[in-house]
């Protein structure tokens, strides 16, 4: 898209949204701290997950943005993750030793231990994000200090089985084991999360746990997350030249079939930008070189790039049929930029067909380029529906409904 389009772009959403162009926050309610502080009722949560700062992905999103949000309110947060050097904690950021994960570049799991500042603090909710040893050891403390113990279902664990086995036999027999381990982990839980109807239904029958099940989304913040000039930012990755971008952002791990997009690109007139990281990331380059696609992988990006990339895109593509939410979807939407995504698991609710973007059946290349026009299309009508749908996926709805989930245990 010429920038001159974006301009116009941006100048005719703030002048619909009454929004100067330098403070384009969205036209939701403020609310009053004082009220949003009773609702808390100064509750203390310690939260243990596998992925935090300095890691970037979804989970640690999430976890830090509730956790930020939470204590605004006045609330405490305590969190506990793998300790791997490049961040520096706060008083209430726990890092405990980890052990890398041999399959998984740049993954870390922390040892299923409760740091002895931990075991000082007065607990009122203890909040998993994890499975795995970390997600055990939300389970001993809450076992311990008689409190609640909530668990979030981010990542089915049948999916890092494709690290672990080279036959399919094996993959199979691996993802079996997961989907018994998740019935025991969560069934010890007193309440576990899903992120979207669509998880929830697959923790219910597909894992078959038999604990009360609450879709809690995730959020995205609608603050961050708004149409911004992304001039600097195409000069800055040298995407110039060209007038129609797609792509996606995020991890680029095999079981998101990213090489869908490649292949889809083949055949259209737009350029085709990918941005993030992962263990795919090399046979996605030498997939594009083989076809003579015009891509480019930008590797991983600031998070206070992300507004300017979302918005220099045309249309976002998703083609992954294993998201529990799909943050990066809603992401995209809350810039102005539809986004094309597999009819599978959480995006077949996550992108509402024909207002925020289309679907395509999983796999079906010829589908996927379709939809892709479609929406190039149909851009500005898109625009509108997405635009329309700011303030419903923003993650003060999703605090707000975390609060409750807390309050009622």
């Amino acid at each position: 898209m010429p920038d001159t389009v974006r301009f116009a772009r941006d100048v005719g959403y703030a002048f619909r949204t009454g929004i100067s162009l330098g403070d384009r926050r969205g036209s939701q309610p403020i609310s009053d701290p004082a009220d949003e502080q009773g609702a808390m009722g100064h509750q203390s949560v310690v939260a243990f997950t596998d992925t935090y700062l300095p890691t970037v992905n979804g989970v640690t999103y999430t976890v830090k943005t509730w956790r930020d949000r939470w204590i605004d309110r006045g609330g405490r947060m305590n969190v506990v993750y793998p300790d791997a050097g490049g961040h520096d904690p706060t008083l209430d950021e726990h890092p405990v030793r980890s052990l890398p994960f041999p399959y998984y570049d740049g993954f870390r799991l922390g040892l299923p231990s409760v740091p002895g500042a931990i075991c000082d603090t007065d607990v009122d909710v203890v909040h998993a994000h994890t499975p795995f040893a970390l997600g055990v050891a939300a389970l001993r403390l809450g076992r311990r200090a008689d409190v609640p113990v909530v668990a979030n279902y981010h990542t089915p664990t049948g999916e890092y089985a494709d690290y672990l086995a080279d036959r399919e036999w094996v993959e199979d027999a691996l993802a079996g084991l997961s989907t018994r381990y998740e019935r025991w982990f969560f069934g010890r839980a007193d309440a576990v999360v899903a992120p979207s109807e669509a998880t929830r239904h697959h923790l219910v029958e597909t894992v078959g746990t038999d604990t009360p099940v609450e879709v809690v989304p995730n959020g995205i913040d609608i603050e961050h997350f708004r149409p911004v000039d992304s001039g600097e930012f195409l000069r800055r990755h040298g995407l110039t030249g060209t007038d129609v971008f797609v792509g996606y952002t995020g991890r680029h791990g095999y079981e998101k079939r990213l090489g869908d997009l490649v292949d889809a690109a083949a055949d259209l007139d737009a350029t085709l930008v990918f941005g993030g990281d992962g263990p795919a990331r090399a046979d996605l380059e030498a997939r594009a070189r083989e076809r003579g696609v015009d891509a480019h992988f930008l590797g991983f990006l600031d998070r206070e790039e992300l507004p300017e990339f979302y918005t220099a895109l045309d249309v976002f593509q998703f083609p992954s049929p294993v998201e529990t939410q799909g943050l990066v979807a809603l992401e995209a939407n809350a810039c102005g930029t539809p986004v094309v995504a597999a009819n599978d698991g959480a995006l077949a609710d996550t992108i509402l067909d024909g207002v925020t973007g289309y679907h395509f059946e999983t796999g079906n290349i010829a589908g996927l380029r379709s939809a892709t026009r479609r929406a190039l299309d149909n851009r500005e009508t898109l625009e509108e529906g997405c635009f329309d749908r700011r303030g419903a996926t923003s993650v003060d709805h999703a605090v707000d409904a975390l609060a409750d989930l807390y309050r009622s245990l």
